[in-house]
């Protein structure tokens, strides 16, 4: 089986599940936190962390930034690791507002943003790309598990393959918008939690079913 363009899969998702709306988030600056906290856990969990501060009136960056470790710690508890978040969290919400925020740092190119992002201690490619294209609004597609996975299990990348690669090929076969880019990530992601599972891929029911190799089923 040839692979398929990137647009024919597309395609079929929009048609299977249709529009996403996602990130829920209501600010950039919520964007930036959920991103780092999103780390290493389900977005459910994240759900909880955002929530808590939301009530505590803290979901600003220059307010995280004020706060003592151990307050944050606590209110990220339900995203987990959140000792190691709350110090990443910290530190990148005080850089941000010392860099003068997020509107002083949407000034930058896409490039230089993201370098600045990923000199940021935690935030590694897949949190710096979410941030620019769901808080800056750049064109820079989002490399997940979910989207490797779909793409080796259907042989449309190497086994191998890694975040740069993969990112490369979407940003090669793709128009590059951002609004294109947000609704092809959470489709992926829609597909991976519902289908493409690490064991017991339901491949018959999937809406990429046609697409698969050798499908398989529950």
């Amino acid at each position: 089986m040839s692979s398929p363009c990137l647009t024919e899969v597309f395609q079929t998702l929009r048609t299977a599940f249709g529009p996403q709306r996602w990130w829920p988030a209501e600010t950039p600056e919520e964007v930036v936190i959920g991103a780092l906290l999103t780390q290493n856990t389900a977005w459910s969990n994240v759900e909880k962390a955002i929530a808590n501060l939301r009530c505590a009136r803290l979901l600003e960056l220059e307010k995280i930034a004020g706060l003592e470790p151990e307050t944050l710690e606590e209110l990220i508890r339900p995203s987990g690791y959140f000792r190691q978040k709350s110090r990443r969290l910290k530190n990148l919400a005080a850089t941000i507002t010392a860099a003068g925020g997020l509107e002083q740092l949407a000034s930058l190119s896409t490039r230089k943003l993201r370098q600045w992002l990923l000199e940021r201690n935690g935030v590694g490619p897949e949190t710096a790309d979410s941030i620019l294209l769901y808080a800056f609004e750049r064109p820079v597609f989002v490399i997940d598990a979910y989207t490797l996975r779909i793409c080796q299990r259907h042989n449309w990348l190497a086994q191998d393959a890694g975040y740069a690669e993969a990112q490369a090929r979407f940003h090669r076969e793709l128009k590059k918008d951002a609004a294109l880019f947000n609704e092809y990530h959470a489709l992926l992601v829609r597909t991976g939690k519902d289908y493409c599972r690490p064991h017991r891929p339901a491949c018959r029911e999937c809406p990429l079913g046609r697409f698969t190799p050798h499908p398989g089923s529950e």
